[in-house]
């Protein structure tokens, strides 16, 4: 398992750690212990470009998701995850709860996408709601690989903190490597 984060954002190396030891316990959890993503923490302003020029939205959001391959899921490259770290802060005064929380269910619901959840039907979005609920509440095989710290030391990490853009800019949310060849894709943000 291959977890690499990147930050652009001030206060990306008090969460790195934390998404980090999270994402591979998830994604060990989900039974993808082969898998490999990539997670770049970045500010509204930044999500909002990437929201609009993925999605056509031309607003902030908390988590976009770019998978890699085709189905969503379907190879060891899941994909790529943006988290606004703005936004999981506001949310969270908001909501009262801890901005830890907050960034746990963004990083669920993000890796979700990337194994092909969606919420565009009632149904899908009942289904992927209940996982993601189960995996940000570190229930079960989530719980016990945090409090063992199992799935962190297996995985191979990378951490950089940058403020240059990364590769995510480049992939469509279909998982297509070139501009303009696919439609883009709903499964490309959280659209909460």
């Amino acid at each position: 398992m291959t977890v690499r984060l990147s930050s652009e954002h001030p206060r990306g190396r008090s969460a790195a750690r934390r998404l980090r030891t999270r994402a591979a316990a998830y994604l060990a959890a989900l039974g993808r212990a082969d898998a490999e993503i990539s997670i770049l923490l970045v500010g509204d302003r930044r999500i909002r470009a990437l929201n609009r020029e993925w999605r056509g939205k031309d607003a902030a959001t908390d988590v976009l998701s770019f998978p890699l391959s085709e189905p969503p899921g379907s190879g060891p490259l899941l994909g790529d995850v943006v988290i606004s770290l703005d936004t999981a802060a506001r949310r969270a005064r908001q909501e009262r709860r801890a901005v830890g929380a907050e960034l746990d269910r963004y990083l669920a619901h993000g890796l979700l996408h990337l194994l092909g959840y969606d919420h565009e039907r009632p149904a899908d979005a009942r289904r992927m709601a209940r996982k993601e609920a189960e995996l940000a509440r570190a229930e079960g095989l989530v719980g016990a690989a945090l409090r063992e710290g199992g799935p962190a030391r297996a995985a191979e990490t990378e951490t950089s903190w940058t403020r240059s853009p990364t590769s995510t800019s480049t992939r469509s949310p279909s998982g297509s490597t070139a501009r303009g060849t696919r439609a883009r894709s709903s499964r490309a943000g959280s659209g909460r």
